[in-house]
């Protein structure tokens, strides 16, 4: 699958339990078609303990997040955008679709 949103990008969710959050992408799964955003999406996983006389933990996780649930955000215009390509010369670049700056 292709995807147009790389690692270090802010985007905001439109869907599910955290609509409307805005996080930095840490990781893109594109096989998957999707993303880790951090601190979006978080579950809570029981840790077993690995010695004896140790106690378990609990751990947050956030879990990948489908490709299609996420939004670009713009730092211009505050808002969440689509986004197109514009290529100058040799370089080929990201434009959002509101206020035609670098994204």
């Amino acid at each position: 699958m292709n995807m147009n949103i790389h690692t270090n990008d802010t985007v905001v969710v439109l869907q599910g339990k955290d609509k409307g959050k805005k996080g930095k992408v840490v990781k893109v799964l594109p096989k998957k078609g999707k993303l880790v955003v951090e601190g979006l999406n978080v579950v809570k996983k029981h840790m077993k303990s690995r010695k004896p006389g140790q106690s378990g933990q609990l751990i947050e996780l956030s879990q990948p997040l489908p490709y299609s649930r996420v939004q670009l955000f713009c730092e211009k215009c505050g808002k969440s955008t689509r986004f197109s390509f514009v290529v100058s010369g040799d370089k080929k670049a990201r434009v959002c679709s509101r206020c035609k700056s670098d994204v």
